[in-house]
């Protein structure tokens, strides 16, 4: 049956209103005010950019073409069952720009907030900086961060599908508000990076490889199971490790302490580690990659904080089985040889030396006194020293706050100058380094 001219007028209408609402979609730039300390890198503005045109100039033609054919005479006798299809299967890629416009705009929204925006274009350098290795072993995507309520962070990787099946330019990193200001915000940001770097390298199916050939020799089976099937964890778990020492553990005794219950529940299919364990996975691997008695009264205080002495058997005998592996597990991580860094140990990537306690006690002790120090520093290797100072007791939360809020400000002025030509050595060098003097001269 052929369709009614009233329902060929009705869907073009619906068409243009589509087109109208299009007109309504701008360029972030023009309509998103922040300092300039606060916006994202030029690299995730970019491509940003790029994806939001090229999905509205490909929302545009579907929609004109659409249009013309309602109008082609060759298709009145097109049954409007047809053309309403036609036009539902237009709507929903409309939603899908829309759903990625909202995506980025909850990211560039909070880059408005005093203070917060700044804070975050910091978390952004930092979080850039977990994802280079040592060695040009992949192309680091962009990386920006945004507040979210919640418990947890998250992350959506750079390189996998948004809605409607275009490719993220950026990864978005979501952050508890929590945990905005302080260390522990670290471990849960470079978590997440983790899981970027873990996918650019094919981490999670190449330990996989060498889990099976343990699980091959059957020994403890069920408990390398475990391990397998919580290993995309574990390897962002590592990431932190690897790029902060002790600050990784602490910030994640931070994030999972909760009430017994839910510290010992093993979930059948859950892909974290419980949290119990889950701590001493990182112990673990802690002890491998920075050996020092630090770990060995780390580990006294999580077990007296949840006994798992307490636990029914059958929690108890996995809680045995798995402490059993750990050692072996954490040395077949950090030695594993995967085929993306061509011959090299994942604990040959990762600045290891550099992270070893003594090391980072000793900048500790030269920065409180040549503050400038720690303003040149890498961003992982200032929330790495200043872990290890908290964790040995040398400083405050207080103390630590004032300290992040002057080095994030500083990372997010450093970006921004740089991607003006500016010096940055000498655009507000001295009012930073103010901040950090009076910190220092409390610590002192």
């Amino acid at each position: 049956m052929a369709r009614a001219v009233a329902d060929t007028q009705f869907l073009e209408n619906e068409a243009l209103s589509l087109l109208g609402r299009l007109e309504m979609v701008k360029p972030f730039e023009l309509n998103t005010p922040m300092v300039r300390a606060a916006a994202i890198s030029v690299e995730a503005q970019n491509g940003i950019t790029q994806l939001l045109n090229t999905v509205s100039r490909e929302v545009r033609q579907k929609i004109e073409r659409y249009i013309a054919w309602l109008k082609n005479p060759k298709n009145a006798d097109a049954p409007a069952s047809e053309a309403q299809a036609r036009f539902a299967f237009l709507k929903l890629r409309f939603n899908n720009l829309l759903d990625q416009l909202d995506i980025f705009a909850d990211v560039l929204s909070q880059r408005g907030e005093h203070n917060t925006g700044v804070w975050l274009a910091g978390l952004d350098v930092l979080a850039l900086d977990a994802l280079s290795l040592k060695g040009s072993f992949y192309s680091a995507p962009p990386l920006v961060c945004f507040i979210e309520r919640g418990h947890g962070a998250a992350i959506r990787r750079a390189r996998t599908r948004l809605p409607g099946g275009d490719d993220n330019p950026v990864g978005v990193i979501q952050v508890p508000r929590e945990r905005l200001i302080g260390s522990g915000i670290a471990s849960s940001i470079i978590h997440e990076v983790g899981h970027q770097g873990a996918a650019l390298l094919n981490l999670v199916d190449s330990v996989r490889g060498a889990i099976s050939q343990r699980v091959a020799q059957g020994e403890d089976v069920a408990a390398w199971e475990l391990l397998d099937r919580w290993i995309s964890e574990i390897l962002s778990d590592f990431w932190a490790m690897a790029q902060l020492g002790i600050g990784a553990t602490l910030g994640l005794i931070n994030v999972v302490s909760l009430p017994s219950y839910f510290v010992f529940r093993i979930g059948t299919d859950a892909p974290h580690p419980f949290p119990w364990i889950r701590v001493k996975i990182s112990i673990a691997l802690g002890k491998a990659l920075y050996p020092h008695l630090q770990w060995r009264f780390l580990e006294a205080r999580w077990e007296s904080f949840y006994p798992a002495g307490k636990q029914r058997p059958a929690t108890r005998l996995t809680i045995q089985a798995l402490e059993r592996i750990l050692p072996h597990f954490a040395k077949l991580v950090i030695n594993h040889r995967p085929k993306s860094l061509r011959g090299k140990a994942l604990k040959d990537v990762f600045p290891v030396e550099e992270r070893q306690p003594a090391r980072l006690q000793k900048l500790y002790r030269q920065w409180k006194y040549v503050p400038r120090l720690m303003a040149a520093a890498s961003p992982t290797l200032v929330f790495a020293v200043l872990g290890q100072a908290k964790s040995d007791g040398n400083l405050s939360t207080v103390e630590e706050t004032h300290l992040l809020q002057s080095m994030l400000t500083r990372w997010a002025m450093r970006r921004a100058q740089q991607a003006s030509g500016k010096d940055t050595r000498r655009c507000h060098r001295t009012a930073l380094f103010r901040q950090i003097n009076l910190t220092t001269q409390q610590l002192n």
